[in-house]
C-alpha cells in the first residue's frame, strides 16, 4: 500500500527501540528517521527496516523535527518519538480526528501504563508548562511528542526553535493563529532496552528542556 501519511521520528541512539518503533508503523503511514547525530548505528537499522532517513547535523530534537517536517511529502503529517515509549499503532486515531472534524492540530496526552514510567521532575516540568499553556486559553495538558496536522499549514507557522522549545513554540503559535486544538489519551509506556530520554531521562535533561520552554514563552 501506498504511504499516505509521513511520520517523523527525531533520532539520536536509538538502535535498540526502532526495530519495534518501525515494525508497529499502521498500514499506509512511512518513516522519516531524522538522523541527529547518533554514533550506534541508528540511521543503518532505519533504512534496513524500509524508513526513509535523513540527517541533521544541528544537534537539537527541533532541528530533528523540522527537518523531517520540511522533507515530508504527504498531506498529513505525524510526529512522535522513536524510543519506544509511544505506539505507533495509536497514530490512525489522531488522523481520523484531522479528517473528520475541523480540528487543525491533534496532539496525545501522555497516560502512563504503570508507576515510575514518568519520572517525578519531568512530569512536574510538564504540568508547569501546560497548566501555563490553559491559562492563555489553550486546553492541553501535555506538551506532546505525538501529535498530527498538515504539514503545509505547520510549516506556515514559521516555528524557530530548534532545541527543546519547538514543541512548545508549535503550541503558542497555533493559539495564536487560531487554530483548533484536540488532545487525547494515549499510553505512554517503558523506553526500549538501552535508550534513555534526552529530556526526562535526568533532572538536568528536564531543567535544559525548562529553560529551552521558557525562551519560548517570554517571547
Amino acid at each position: 500500500m501506498d504511504h499516505s501519511v509521513d511520520v517523523v521520528l527525531p533520532c539520536l541512539d536509538e538502535a535498540g527501540a526502532l526495530p519495534g518503533v518501525l515494525d508497529s508503523l499502521p498500514p499506509g503511514y512511512r518513516a522519516i528517521v531524522v538522523d541527529n547525530g547518533s554514533i550506534d548505528g541508528s540511521p543503518e537499522i532505519a533504512a534496513r527496516l524500509g524508513a526513509k532517513v535523513l540527517h541533521e547535523s544541528r544537534r537539537g530534537y527541533g532541528a530533528a523535527v523540522h527537518t523531517g517536517l520540511e522533507g515530508a511529502t504527504t498531506d498529513i503529517v505525524c510526529f512522535c518519538d522513536a524510543d519506544g515509549s509511544l505506539d505507533l499503532a495509536e497514530l490512525p486515531k489522531l488522523v481520523e480526528i484531522l479528517l473528520t472534524t475541523d480540528v487543525d492540530l491533534v496532539v496525545g496526552r501522555r497516560v502512563p501504563t504503570s508507576a515510575g514510567v514518568w519520572p517525578w521532575h519531568a512530569k512536574a516540568g510538564n504540568l508547569l508548562l501546560s497548566s501555563l499553556l490553559r491559562r492563555r486559553g489553550l486546553p492541553v495538558r501535555d506538551i506532546a511528542p505525538m501529535r498530527a496536522a498538515r504539514g503545509d499549514a505547520l510549516l506556515g507557522l514559521g516555528i524557530t526553535d530548534r532545541a527543546f522549545g519547538y514543541p512548545l513554540e508549535l503550541l503558542v503559535k497555533a493559539q495564536r493563529a487560531g487554530w483548533r486544538v484536540h488532545e487525547l489519551d494515549v499510553a505512554y509506556g517503558e523506553r526500549a532496552k538501552g535508550t534513555k530520554s534526552k529530556v526526562s531521562g535526568s533532572v538536568r535533561g528536564t531543567l535544559r528542556a525548562i529553560r529551552d520552554m521558557g525562551r519560548v514563552l517570554a517571547k
